[in-house]
């Protein structure tokens, strides 16, 4: 059962890892990975002494506790109050209208966001110099970019990330509920000290999992909302990857920042699952 799982992690997942090497080489396309000279750890001192380093490992850390902390939640409340409609017609409703975003690309997500907060002919500023106020440059204005980038993502995925705490919550032990009734409890109070409770070890392993991609932010959303005038705030590893690798052409180079992403992310599920063990859940492994 677990052969065809096995074969696509083998093929797709740890076979191209042995093009890792190159971050080690000066790769060059007509010498292949044999012929190319090898440098060491060249690249590895030039993404670390570079000035471009604080600057990406700033931006992608405060974007990841900005996702943490305001996106990571919102489907656990969402899931949370889903499961107390009642009301079937109602609640498929909902779900279906949160989930439906998750099957937009992001160039859609961008494009839509763009129609809105426009300059020129955009819903907010009509409305904002309708009322007399001054038109907002929230496409091009570095403080605006992060809060559009985490609300992007929250209308993007809160709804289709409900899934799977809406699965977890189905197979809450119903006599606990009822306990809880005859105890008098009301239906908040049934949420908090059941519902919530039950579903913590699928909470703590998303959690750890959401942690061990810190540095994997995702490359086509921010891609579409950077422009020369917010790059500052807004370039991340997985872009300034790349404008290394693919346009400047430096390829071991931006397979050197892949490395190091891949490497911190593996260092920080390691604690985070250690962390996670000696609080008493059972962790991912």
């Amino acid at each position: 059962m677990i052969l065809p799982g096995f074969i696509y992690f083998v093929i797709f997942k740890y076979f191209p890892m042995g093009g890792l090497i190159i971050s080690f080489q000066d790769y060059q396309p007509y010498l292949g990975i044999r012929d190319s000279p090898w440098v060491g750890f060249k690249h590895f001192v030039r993404l670390f002494t570079e000035p471009t380093f604080a600057m990406l490992l700033s931006n992608t850390l405060i974007l990841f506790a900005l996702e943490l902390v305001i996106f990571f939640p919102i489907p656990i409340i969402l899931a949370l109050m889903m499961n107390e409609v009642r009301h079937r017609l109602f609640r498929n409703s909902i779900q279906t209208i949160v989930y439906i975003p998750h099957f937009m690309s992001w160039v859609i997500i961008v494009s839509i966001t763009y129609v809105f907060l426009s300059v020129d002919g955009g819903v907010v500023n009509e409305i904002i110099a309708a009322f007399g106020g001054s038109k907002i440059s929230f496409l091009t204005s570095p403080e605006w970019l992060r809060p559009m980038y985490i609300l992007q993502i929250i209308w993007k995925e809160a709804g289709w990330s409900t899934i799977i705490y809406l699965a977890a919550i189905t197979v809450v032990d119903t006599q606990l509920y009822e306990a809880a009734e005859m105890d008098g409890a009301s239906r908040l109070r049934k949420m908090w000290h059941v519902t919530l409770p039950a579903i913590r070890p699928v909470i703590i392993t998303l959690l750890i999992l959401k942690i061990g991609n810190t540095l994997e932010l995702g490359f086509e959303h921010m891609y579409l909302l950077l422009n020369s005038l917010n790059r500052e705030v807004g370039e991340i590893f997985d872009t300034y990857i790349f404008t290394a690798g693919l346009k400047n052409g430096q390829l071991s180079f931006s397979t050197t920042v892949g490395l190091f992403k891949g490497l911190v992310g593996l260092i920080l599920v390691m604690f985070a699952n250690r962390l996670a063990k000696k609080l008493g859940e059972d962790g991912v492994y």
